[in-house]
Parts: C-alpha cells; structure tokens; sequence
C-alpha cells in the first residue's frame, strides 16, 4: 500500500469524488483510509459521564485506497 499518514490524496470514485484531503489513519490489513472530511457518517452515541454528553456525532469513515489518488506524500513522523 503506497498511501500513509498525513499523504494528500484525492478521491476517484465513488460520492465524494474528486475532493481532496489530508490521510489522517491508516488501516493496511483491511487497505483502507481515514481521509479528512471525506465519507462523513452520522453515529448515535450514549451518554458515557458528565463530561460526555453523547447525542449524534459526526465523524469520517475509513474509505477503500483503491477510490484513491495519491497526490503529495506527506511527512512521517
């Protein structure tokens, strides 16, 4: 898998194509990708503590690296 964390990357196909965003986790057994703003879901949370109020939260979900384009490697810790 070419694609890692912090790469720039571009969307191919799928309903989000062509937006471009930051990789900001990867997943290399499944080949798959967490790209900033991209794919976001809805998901309904329990309330946890005080601190946590829970409600709907939104938040990206991981997208197949073959719907990908790399456009510029990041750098790596």
């Amino acid at each position: 898998m070419n694609i890692g964390k912090n790469d720039t990357v571009e969307v191919i196909s799928g309903a989000h194509k062509g937006v471009k965003g930051k990789v900001l986790k990867v997943f290399p057994a499944k080949e798959r990708v967490i790209v900033e703003k991209v794919n976001m879901v809805k998901r309904h949370r329990k309330r946890r503590s005080q601190a946590d109020p829970g409600g709907i939260i939104v938040q990206e979900a991981p997208i197949h690296v073959s719907n990908l384009k790399l456009l510029e490697k990041g750098s790596r810790p």
